[in-house]
C-alpha cells in the first residue's frame, strides 16, 4: 500500500495511491480509517509530507563505506543515534534552504521507517509489527557546524534541513532496495539497504529501548558513501526503489 498526505484546493488530505489515482481516506492510517468515495488524480495535487513525527531519530554510521569515507577506523559496537525536529521537515518538491554563511552543507540519502503504533523496549523480533511503512530522507547536515561542534545536533537541525517523502509504502522489503541520490541528476550515491549494519527491526528495537516511539515518529537508517555538498540552485533526488523518488530544490537565505 502507498500512502501519503495532500493538499487539494487548500485542504490537506490523506489517502492511498493506486496508479495514477489517489483515493482519499477518513481517519487515520495509525488507528482506523475508511475510504470517502472521493478520487483525486496526481496531477491535481500537491504532495505534503507523508507523516509528522514527534520526533526523527536518526542512526549515524550504519553503512561500512561511508564509516570509511569519514575516515573511522572501527565499526561502532551499538548504533549511533541523534534526533532531527519536526521543525526541520519539509516534503517533495519544496526547497531546501541553505543557511547565511554556510559554505559546506552536505546531502545524506536514507531510508527512513515510520511507526505505526505506540514502541517501548520492543524485541527485534516484534519490530515489524510496529512499521507502517518505509520513505525516502534526506538528512541534510551543515559539515562545517558538525566538525566544529563535536556533536551532531545544530548542524542538522535548521529549517527544511529534514525533507522526507513522497510516499510511505509497506510489503516491501526494507533491508533489500536499492537507494540513490542524484544532484542535477547525476547519481552520487548508490547502494543498496542490504549493506546496512544494523536492519529497520534491530534500529527500532534498539531506539524503543532508550525512548518511546509514537504513531508518526520516524527511525532512519543512515547514508552511504558519496556524500557531498549542495549550493543554491541545484535539484537534489533521492530514489529508493519500491518507494519513488524525493526531490527537492536548494536556494540560499
Amino acid at each position: 500500500m502507498i500512502i501519503l498526505n495532500f493538499n487539494y484546493k487548500g485542504e490537506n488530505k490523506s489517502g492511498i495511491l493506486e496508479g495514477n489515482e489517489i483515493k482519499e481516506i477518513s481517519g487515520s492510517f495509525y488507528d482506523e480509517y475508511e475510504l470517502t468515495g472521493m478520487f483525486y488524480r496526481t496531477q491535481e495535487v500537491r504532495l505534503l509530507p507523508p507523516c509528522m513525527p514527534s520526533k526523527v531519530v536518526a542512526v549515524g554510521l550504519n553503512y561500512i563505506d561511508h564509516i570509511k569515507e569519514f575516515g573511522e577506523r572501527d565499526l561502532p559496537k551499538e548504533p549511533t543515534l541523534f534526533i532531527k525536529l519536526p521543525h526541520a521537515i519539509i516534503g517533495p518538491e519544496d526547497s531546501i534552504i541553505i543557511p547565511k554563511g554556510s559554505t559546506c552543507v552536505d546531502y545524506e540519502a536514507e531510508l527512513a521507517v515510520v511507526i505505526k503504533k505506540y514502541c517501548r523496549k520492543i524485541k527485534k523480533e516484534d519490530a515489524a509489527d510496529y512499521i507502517l511503512g518505509a520513505t525516502c530522507l534526506n538528512d541534510v547536515t551543515e559539515r562545517n557546524i558538525q566538525a566544529q561542534d563535536g556533536q551532531w545536533t545544530r548542524s542538522k537541525n535548521f529549517e527544511t534541513f529534514c525533507p522526507i517523502g513522497p510516499y510511505i509504502v509497506n510489503d516491501i522489503d526494507y533491508n533489500n532496495l536499492d537507494i540513490k541520490l542524484l544532484l542535477n541528476g547525476e547519481i552520487k550515491q548508490n547502494s543498496n539497504t542490504s549493506n546496512m549494519i544494523w536492519n529497520t527491526d534491530k534500529l527500532v528495537s534498539f531506539v524503543s529501548q532508550v525512548m518511546p516511539l509514537y504513531p508518526g515518529d520516524m527511525v532512519t537508517t543512515g547514508t552511504t558513501k558519496g556524500v557531498g555538498p549542495m549550493k543554491p540552485g541545484d535539484v537534489v533526488e533521492v530514489a529508493i526503489e519500491d518507494i519513488g523518488i524525493l526531490r527537492n530544490y536548494v536556494k540560499g537565505e
